[in-house]
């Protein structure tokens, strides 16, 4: 897992792990690691979550307001 940057100080996004077609993201205060897939959540929103990963911002905004329960379970 590699650590989130939050950039902007107020993320709940702890570290993420980025693959072919999923990006897992693990939040402060709670063990589970969520998976967002391609399956579960869909290419465009996987690919989007993937961007801000890497620019360290807007991520949990963007799960919040976006995929919040379609991790895979």
């Amino acid at each position: 897992m590699q650590a989130y940057l939050n950039r902007n100080g107020n993320s709940n996004v702890k570290c993420y792990e980025i693959g072919n077609t999923y990006i897992d993201v693990c939040f402060f205060g709670n063990p589970k690691t969520y998976r967002y897939s391609y399956a579960s959540a869909g290419r465009n929103h996987v690919e989007q979550m993937k961007i801000l990963a890497r620019k360290g911002s807007g991520l949990n905004s963007y799960i919040m307001n976006n995929v919040r329960f379609a991790y895979e379970k």
